[in-house]
Order: structure tokens, then sequence, then C-alpha cells
């Protein structure tokens, strides 16, 4: 079982680099050579039966995950919830969906339209947590979705990917807190997103939170090819409870933030 989820991440993280350079080089960076540990990594999706958090989740139930926790993003109109391998090695995973019907009628017709290009059985399918983009959009309806919803553009733009990795800042050695790791990507010139602050949450909530700011990469529309933001890496440390066991949860304030971290700059 656990082979079957380390071969999942595997490709979930060659999808991921390809767009997201950086993140290779933070991780060499960072572990000296070494593998790190991914504290989680996270998902977008529509609340679209065909799509929704449910479909995703499944491939990672049928892999050992359990549903951990639930967490509303009423400004962002998300959904959210996150899941956790009995090996605790494995990255837990942080899936949200965007509630479109909160959207203007606009956005909802582009979205709606985007779902209905898919094939039913589209979360089915053994790579959907790969499969990246498997509808077309055009460059307009991408920056009608963009005035509304960075996260509805994304998704549109990028598909079915993960949105980030996270290291486990509690996993590597060499640093000790999350300002040890934010200094040594300042010093090698990556930029961190600063929306809350470059460290979200604390010791009082259990967790803290800091990521670089997307990558840049190019998406061909149905009319033209755009440089857009792609994705970005997150660092996390978690403290302990009062029984001593890691807060392995996650923190809405915090996260709510993070989601900026793919705003075009």
């Amino acid at each position: 079982m656990t082979a079957n989820v380390t071969a999942l991440f595997d490709n979930i993280w060659q999808q991921y680099i390809e767009v997201t350079p950086s993140a290779k080089s933070i991780q060499a960076l960072l572990g000296n050579g070494n593998d790190v540990i991914n504290d989680h990594v996270a998902y977008r999706t529509f609340n679209n039966e065909k799509v929704g958090l449910q479909t995703l989740a499944k491939h990672l139930i049928a892999l050992g995950y359990t549903e951990c926790g639930q967490y509303d993003f009423a400004a962002k109109k998300l959904t959210a919830k996150h899941y956790e391998h009995s090996d605790d090695t494995m990255p837990k995973v942080f899936i949200s969906e965007l509630r479109v019907e909160e959207f203007s009628p606009q956005v909802q017709q582009i979205i709606n339209t985007l779902v209905e290009q898919l094939p039913e059985n589209v979360s089915d399918q053994e790579n959907f947590l790969y499969s990246g983009k498997q509808w077309q959009v055009s460059s307009d309806d991408y920056q009608t979705l963009l005035a509304e919803s960075e996260y509805a553009a994304w998704l549109a733009a990028w598909g079915y990917r993960a949105n980030h990795f996270t290291v486990s800042i509690n996993h590597l050695e060499g640093y000790e807190t999350i300002e040890d790791v934010n200094n040594a990507l300042k010093a090698a010139g990556y930029l961190l997103n600063t929306s809350g602050g470059e460290v979200k949450g604390n010791e009082a909530v259990k967790l803290e939170q800091s990521s670089t700011l997307a990558d840049k990469s190019k998406v061909s529309f149905t009319d033209k090819v755009l440089e857009i933001p792609s994705c970005f890496y997150e660092f996390a440390k978690r403290y302990p409870l009062a029984n001593g066991e890691l807060y392995t949860g996650f923190v809405a304030a915090s996260a709510d933030k993070i989601f900026e971290s793919t705003d075009a700059k």
C-alpha cells in the first residue's frame, strides 16, 4: 500500500516540477542533497459532482487515507478537507473546492462549460490527480474568471495537478525555525509570499507556514499563449499538542493567505 502511495506522489511531483522548476532547486538547497519530507500536498477543484472534492479524495481513500478535518473560507467561497495516511511519513493532502453557485452567472457559465467538456467518468482515471487541463479555455474566459476568483482562473488554466507541495520543517536537518528557512530562501534569491506577513500562524495555533511566490509558466489557451503564475512551494513547522503529538490539522486564517501565493504580481 505504501509503495502505491509513493508511486502516486512521485507522479504528482514530476508533473509539479515541470511548471515549478524552483521547487527542485529549493529541495536541493534545504535538503543538502537529500530528499525532504513533504508535510502536505494541496489541490483545487470545483464543487461540481463530476469533479468535486470527494471525487479527488476517493483516489486517496483507496490508498489508506482518511478524512481528518474540514474548513470554510467564506471570502474565497471555498470548502476544504484534509486527509491523512496511517504512515505519517506520507504527505497529508489538503483538497479545496470552489462553491461555484456563489459567483456571478457569467463565471458560473464559464466553469460549467469547462466541466461539461470532461467525460462523465473523468475522475475514475488512474492518473486523474496528475492529469492536468483536460478542457479548452480561452484567454478571455481566463481573464473573466481572474477578475472574480484567482482560484477559479488558476484551476481553469492548469487543471488537475498539485497546486503546491509543502516541506516539513520538523523533518529538516539544520533548520530549527521557519525564520531560518525563510532567510535561507531569501539569501538564495527566492521571493516569499508576504500576504499576512512572511510567517502565517504561530506556536499558539500549533502551525507556522510560509511560501514562495508561484513560478511562472506558459499556458496554451484556445486563442493565445500566456505566461501566468503556475505553482509554488510551501514550508510548514508544526508544534506539539498537550499530549506531545504534533498538531496535524490546518489553520484556516493562515491557509487563506497561502492561497494568495498564485496571485499575479
